[in-house]
């Protein structure tokens, strides 16, 4: 197995603290949102390999690794299904401020507008380009710490319930339509009507529903620190129709095919497949394609499913989910217990979050993770927390 070397991403959004904390550095004070680790072209994991003979070869990426032999390090099975790439994505996700409000398409979907935007040749790097490739993007992101995001739609007269609260008389159409129609038509046109609103009269009514948020509180005041961060944004509105949703450490959601969501505070493993597809509805300065969006979204209410992970006998507790591109347990290691075995005829990525357990000979500190070929033989032990991800079939 090798030890990898990763990227922290600096998007706005991220917490200046969280990723520190964890990785015992001091912080910079510039937002740390993300630790990649995997093998995405936008910031491949590194790795240095050594020789049948002990001797350390080159720094190399984790995709150059794969690329020169996929079959070795991915399994024959994630080469059949996937191609000769790494199919996941893991994550350490530390948020300080609301994320965009967004939605990943489906399968099909991605297919068909990748396609739509290769065939009229939209640049790669465009603003307004949507599919960045022909890939859905399932996730998972499981809570380190509380973790606060929103996720699904609620039921209409529950957003109507909210708006009316606040007392803002521009509101009120969109409290009107919450219940004039069936469910899923009264949210789709009540989210078609806010982001096709005048701007500057959706600034004003997000004004005056941020400060009556702020000063009724409650379960309000949420939405009166996502204006705080995104003043004027139509995506403060959009984020009353949907779930309000508190982690606790261990806790996990996963978002599939035309979920909307967002994640506003908290630090959180997240696992997804290995895309870039994001329709975006609001919470952002970034190009918001409302047609696509609404072709995409899924109106129907949800409950959120908070998954709690099912332990196995061997102390692995797994998150179910339907993903096949992945798949995400946890180890919470004691001290003198026996090794786990973890030999898989797939790729594995094991990522310590507490503790120093030991993967193979290899020993690991909060913010460490090893790369683990298909069909390495291995085993943990040690004492503390390790994630272990791998390919979901």
């Amino acid at each position: 197995m090798d030890r990898l070397s990763n990227t922290v991403r600096p998007y706005a959004w991220g917490s200046t603290t969280a990723i520190p904390e964890l990785l015992g550095v001091a912080p910079t004070g510039e937002p740390q949102a993300e630790l990649w680790m995997g093998a995405h072209p936008g910031a491949p994991s590194r790795l240095v390999r050594t020789s049948a003979t002990g001797e350390p070869g080159p720094e190399q990426s984790l995709n150059e690794v794969i690329a020169a032999d996929p079959e070795r390090e991915l399994g024959r099975a994630t080469v059949e299904k996937f191609g000769p790439r790494l199919p996941f994505l893991l994550k350490l996700l530390a948020a300080g401020a609301p994320l965009s409000l967004q939605v990943h398409p489906g399968l099909a979907q991605a297919r068909q507008g990748y396609e739509d935007e290769e065939r009229r040749a939209v640049p790669m790097d465009a603003p307004h380009r949507t599919y960045k490739d022909p890939n859905h993007k399932p996730e998972l992101i499981c809570a380190l710490t509380p973790f606060v995001g929103l996720c699904g739609f609620r039921r209409p007269a529950e957003a109507a319930a909210t708006m009316a609260a606040l007392g803002v008389d521009s509101l009120k159409p969109y409290v009107d339509l919450l219940g004039a129609h069936p469910e899923e038509a009264a949210l789709r046109e009540v989210l078609t009507a806010i982001l096709g609103a005048e701007p500057a009269k959706t600034a004003e009514t997000v004004n005056e529903a941020a400060a009556a948020a702020q000063r009724l509180g409650g379960a309000l005041a949420p939405y009166a620190r996502i204006a705080h961060h995104f003043p004027g944004d139509p995506g403060v509105i959009a984020a009353m129709l949907l779930n309000y949703v508190e982690l606790q450490p261990g806790e996990a959601l996963f978002l599939g095919a035309g979920v909307p969501h967002a994640y506003l505070d908290g630090l959180g493993v997240e696992i997804m497949a290995n895309s870039d597809n994001v329709l975006r509805c609001g919470l952002t300065p970034k190009h918001v394609d409302v047609p696509e969006l609404l072709r995409v979204v899924r109106f129907e209410p949800t409950e959120p499913g908070v998954l709690r992970p099912e332990a196995s006998p061997s102390g692995e507790e797994l998150y179910e989910t339907p993903a096949d591109e992945f798949r995400l347990s946890r180890f919470d290691l004691s001290p003198g217990a026996e090794p786990v075995g973890l030999t898989r005829d797939a790729p594995q990525i094991l990522l310590c979050t507490a503790g120093a357990p030991k993967a193979g000979a290899i020993g690991l500190t909060p913010g460490a993770s090893v790369f683990v070929p298909a069909g390495e033989a291995t085993e943990v032990s040690g004492t503390g927390t390790l994630f272990r991800a791998t390919v979901g079939v």
